[in-house]
């Protein structure tokens, strides 16, 4: 008779997810405090429909499930708490408040070192994560990288929660 697995009641998979968001929580917090050092800066992707959520009805419209917004060379009062962060950002030269908890993250990408995470839309959630909508607050200066790479473009190690999960 082969040994299964007893089941994970301490629910590593949720403390690890939690454990990451705390590095999103502090690298928010450093550039909140002291502007972004160097080259860093970072591709944010959450979902818009997802419970505390504040954005502009038009930006929702346009971004029903998630979006991606880049903090680079043009955000305001960026805000952070336990829960959450707040930022000014400007999409195609119309001011936005956008307000995010971390619950609803799906991913933190600071291109500048291949830096990336990539979280579970909730705790049952597949490995796989649906194409992602880029929005980059206004255009950077010119010679500045747009676009954020894709799921397996970037060529760094993205950190993806599932992985370690074991299968039920």
């Amino acid at each position: 008779m082969a040994d299964t697995p007893s089941q994970d009641l301490m629910r590593y998979d949720l403390m690890a997810q939690e454990a990451l968001k705390g590095v999103v929580r502090k690298s928010l917090e450093i550039a909140g405090k002291e502007g972004l050092p160097g080259e860093h800066h970072f591709y944010i992707s959450f979902r818009t429909n997802a419970p505390g959520v504040q954005i502009s009805d038009r930006l929702k419209e346009q971004y029903p499930e998630e979006i991606t917004i880049v903090l680079q060379h043009q955000f305001w009062d960026l805000e952070v708490s336990e829960k959450g962060f707040s930022v000014h950002l400007s999409f195609n030269k119309v001011p936005e408040r956008l307000v995010v908890p971390f619950s609803a993250l799906l991913g933190f990408f600071d291109p500048s070192v291949q830096f990336g995470l990539q979280f579970a839309q909730n705790e049952e959630a597949v490995a796989a994560a649906p194409g992602e909508e880029t929005v980059p607050a206004d255009e950077p200066p010119a010679g500045e990288e747009g676009e954020p790479a894709k799921s397996g473009e970037a060529g760094g190690d993205v950190v993806s929660l599932d992985a370690f999960r074991k299968n039920k």
